[in-house]
């Protein structure tokens, strides 16, 4: 059985950590967007820090987030930024006072593997979403969905894709994120569980051919065999090949996907875009999809 947090309310504390790599620049103007919501704002020493490309090294950030994982007055932890860190860390800490005390967690990219590990090992859902890094480019429909979200309210998008979708109804529940990184958990006790699931992926800065690869493996590894429905995000900043690599993203999963049946929409407002709607990981999700229009429910 899921667990859902508990709806955010005005007054609630959350606590704004860094997992993986240090900010890029203040997030003053983001943690303003959060008060005016009537959360209270905790920094975690992470914010400040910085080891390298990290933000602060393992030890720090270990403790960081533990301290606000152990705390019950912190209602929610919005990780700062993704980038690269989380997986270095994800095996030290203890979720045995957050399973007592369960709260929202979010982010996206390298967040993927916290957000991961808490469905695979506490049954919790979190939320897939903006961060503060990201609040300066993030348009005001994907930080109304943050909020909507942290405050325990359903999130409906519709929007007509670009690329050819496949038409379907799904009902189920939500898993997913970066490709890269639900790629480098499996295997491991972070991995999700994808059977009669709906999964969204999305990802950035890859090359064509790796993310054919990364594709591949899922399916060599029966991970699609049984999905509800198949949700793609944006897969942005593709890294240019002297040879053409001949096929797109799109295409890639096209191509992969048909000898299933169930519903896949293309063009999704999530990933590294302004864009970035909050999806909440393990929640129960609808997805509707006729020719290039869809709904989703979540």
């Amino acid at each position: 059985m899921i667990q859902l947090p508990p709806g955010l309310k005005k007054g609630d504390k959350i606590a704004i950590v860094c997992p993986a790599k240090k900010l890029k620049k203040p997030i003053n103007n983001a943690l303003d967007i959060l008060r005016s919501w009537g959360l209270e704002i905790i920094e975690g020493k992470s914010v400040q820090s910085g080891y390298h490309q990290f933000a602060g090294d393992d030890q720090l950030r270990t403790a960081d987030l533990q301290q606000y994982l152990d705390d019950p007055e912190i209602k929610g932890i919005i990780a700062g930024r993704g980038g690269y860190g989380t997986l270095r860390i994800i095996d030290n800490l203890d979720f045995t006072n957050f399973l007592a005390h369960p709260k929202w967690i979010v982010g996206f990219s390298d967040i993927t593997v916290l957000l991961s590990h808490i469905l695979a090992q506490t049954n919790t859902a979190s939320i897939h979403g903006q961060m503060p890094g990201t609040f300066d480019d993030a348009s005001p429909e994907s930080l109304e969905s943050l909020r909507r979200a942290l405050f325990g309210e359903k999130n409906e998008y519709s929007y007509t894709s670009s690329f050819l979708n496949r038409s379907g109804f799904a009902r189920g529940q939500l898993i997913g994120g970066n490709l890269s990184l639900l790629i480098a958990l499996e295997g491991s006790v972070s991995a999700m569980d994808y059977t009669d699931k709906i999964l969204f992926l999305e990802d950035v800065g890859e090359y064509e051919y790796s993310i054919d690869r990364m594709l591949r493996m899922l399916k060599r590894s029966g991970k699609l065999n049984g999905l509800s429905g198949l949700i793609i995000g944006a897969f942005n900043e593709i890294e240019i090949q002297d040879i053409p690599f001949g096929q797109s993203a799109e295409e890639v999963i096209q191509e992969l996907v048909k000898e299933y049946s169930f519903p896949v929409c293309y063009n999704f407002p999530c990933g590294h875009i302004p864009d970035n709607r909050a999806m909440v990981i393990g929640k129960d999700c609808r997805l509707e999809i006729s020719g290039q229009n869809v709904i989703f429910t979540n």
